[in-house]
This record gives structure tokens, sequence and C-alpha cells, in this order.
């Protein structure tokens, strides 16, 4: 089931607020691709963000500075304060911990080129500013995100500049310090899909170099999925261990969220075919999105199909948003490489 935004206040909350609530949005002010979310959760209620991202002429610059904070109450979408910075980034990633929101990295796209920039930000909703904190180690883009004891901040692989990482590299927002986890074993990927619930760390698919640089472009899809733990004693030891594929086919920007009172991690959308952020795949097709949504139990360690024919399904995302009653998508590439500035929301039960 797909709902649009508009309904979305009195799918959340019950309050009178809600209830009289009859003009929210169904868009975002401009339609955005590869664009930055997170969520805050604040005395039950919550308030959902996106950030910059790329515009629906698809090019250098129609990356944006642009931010907009969504109320659930009044299910209206409002513009904050921009990203600080000259330049736009697409690939950002972004997630919400101890009432702020923190925004790491992402790529600078110029005619010709780009790279990744380590630039990390904080966002403080009370007062509508912005703050710059320490430098990502190493500059990456399209790296998986979670968030470990409402703390520890791990940035999971990614595309750096002229390689690929397996890095896990963690921000410490108590002592706003970085340092180092175990790396992944696995194949260094960007574009992957993730979360963190409890102490265990899942991402799966992306893009990797091609074994045969000789044929074929240069990133192929990736079809590994990894589950690691955090020890309790030492945030920094990872432990490692491959999982079975997931149902249907590998793919490129999932929509992922976790959430830990379903002790579970969603995914939804995204393309089989890795490409560049105009849609076009690096083997120079364009790509089209996945109508397939699925979880992870991590209790379990089952893997659950939601819907296999989701309807309008998407592509190009940084993550979806967990709530109560479903899985909030912002923004992406429909269709036809089409960028949207729809809000959905997914049920988070099986489609039977």
């Amino acid at each position: 089931m797909k709902l649009t935004l508009k309904f979305f206040p009195l799918l959340v909350l019950n309050t009178a607020a809600a209830l009289a609530a009859t003009s929210g949005v169904e868009t975002l002010p401009a339609p955005l691709s590869d664009n930055a979310v997170a969520i805050l959760r604040d005395r039950g209620q919550f308030e959902l963000f996106s950030l910059m991202g790329i515009g629906s002429k698809k090019t250098w610059n129609a990356v944006t500075t642009d931010a907009y904070q969504l109320d659930a109450v009044s299910g209206k979408a409002k513009t904050i304060h921009a990203v600080p910075g000259t330049a736009g980034r697409i690939a950002a990633m972004a997630i919400g911990a101890t009432g702020r929101v923190f925004l790491f990295g992402g790529y600078v796209v110029f005619q010709g080129g780009g790279m990744a920039v380590p630039d990390a930000n904080l966002y403080e909703p009370d007062h509508d500013r912005w703050l710059r904190l320490a430098d990502v180690p190493t500059a990456v883009g399209d790296a998986a995100i979670g968030l470990y004891r409402d703390r520890y901040i791990y940035l999971i692989g990614g595309r750096s500049n002229g390689r690929l990482v397996s890095d896990v590299q963690i921000y410490d927002t108590a002592k706003a310090k970085w340092f180092s986890g175990n790396p992944s074993p696995g194949p260094a990927v960007f574009g992957h899909a993730g979360a963190l619930v409890g102490d265990t760390i899942i991402y799966i698919d992306g893009a990797r170099e091609n074994p045969d640089r000789g044929k074929g472009p240069r990133f192929v899809a990736s079809e590994e999925c990894w589950m690691g733990k955090i020890d309790h004693h030492n945030p920094a030891k990872i432990d490692w261990t491959k999982l079975p594929n997931h149902p249907g086919n590998a793919r490129f920007r999932i929509a992922s969220g976790g959430s830990e009172k379903d002790d579970a991690i969603y995914f939804s959308g995204g393309s089989d075919n890795p490409h560049e952020y105009n849609g076009i795949g690096f083997d120079g097709k364009p790509a089209e999105p996945s109508a397939f949504t699925f979880a992870f139990k991590v209790r379990s360690g089952k893997w659950e199909i939601l819907d296999n024919n989701t309807p309008d399904p998407t592509m190009d995302h940084r993550g979806l948003l967990v709530t109560p009653e479903g899985l909030v998508i912002i923004g992406g590439m429909e269709k036809g490489q089409q960028v949207t500035g729809s809000i959905e929301v997914l049920s988070k039960k099986p489609n039977k």
C-alpha cells in the first residue's frame, strides 16, 4: 500500500492537530534525487529531513544546497537553512542522533567530473543552524550509515577519490572524534544499502569494480550481503559474516532504513543497473527502478518479501525513514529516469 504525505499526519500521530490537518503536501517544494534523508523522534513526534540532492535537469549545475524539514503534525514541508558550502552535494549520508541531524561526505559535481568531499556538518533544528564538525578522515560518498547507542555513527564503505573503500569510519558524537572500526572483508562497494539495529550492521548490494577491467563497464552490481556484530565493550570491534543473498536481483542505491522497535531493516526500490547521477548506467544503458520491497529480520536472520510489485517504484536513494505506521521515501528517480519530489509511505507488512 502506497500513500502520499497528505495522509501522513493521520497515519503517524493520533492528535487533534493531526486529525484537523486538511492541507498537507504531496511533494517536496522541488524534485530531488540522491538527497540525504534523516528522521528525529521527539516525545513521540517525528521530524523528517531532506538535504541537498540533484534536481530535475540531472546536470552538474542542478545539484543544490537546499534543505527541507517535514512536520509530521501539519504534514507541511518547510525550507530550512541551506547546507553550508559553495556547492551542493549528492550521495551524502545523514542520520538523526542526540536530537540533531548529522550530515557527512558526498560528492561535489562540476562540469566534466566530480570529487568526494570530507565535509561533516551538524544541524540544530531548535536554532535552524548548521555547525561544522571534524572532517571525515577519508572523503567518501555513497556509504552506508548507522547509529549505535545514540552516540556512535558508522560510515561503512563507499566511493572515495579514485577508489572504493571497505573502511568503517566511526564518529563519536560525545567526544566529537573519529576512529576506525574493523573493515568489512567483502569487496569494496558504493551505493550499497543498509542500516544498524541494536548491535547489528547489515548492508547489501551496491556497485563494485568490474573484475574484468578489459571488458564491460568499470563498475558492476554486487550481490553480496554482509552482517557485522559490534562488540559491546569496544565499538571499533566488528565481527563480520557473509549472509545469504536477499530475494530479488542485486541492486544499486536502494532506499533502506532500520527500526529497533521492529527489529528489522527495510529495503525498497533501487536499480539493478549501477548508474551515474543522471540515471544512465556505467554500461551506457538507462537504469530503471525495481518494484521490490523487502526486509531483513535481525533476530531471526531471515529475509522477508513485503511487496514484489510496489506501485510507482523509485531509485537513486540515500535512505528511507521508518515510522510506526510506514516507510517514508522522499524523492528519488521514477521510471524513465525522471526526478521526483514525491513523498511516499509504504506499508511495513507483507502485501498478500
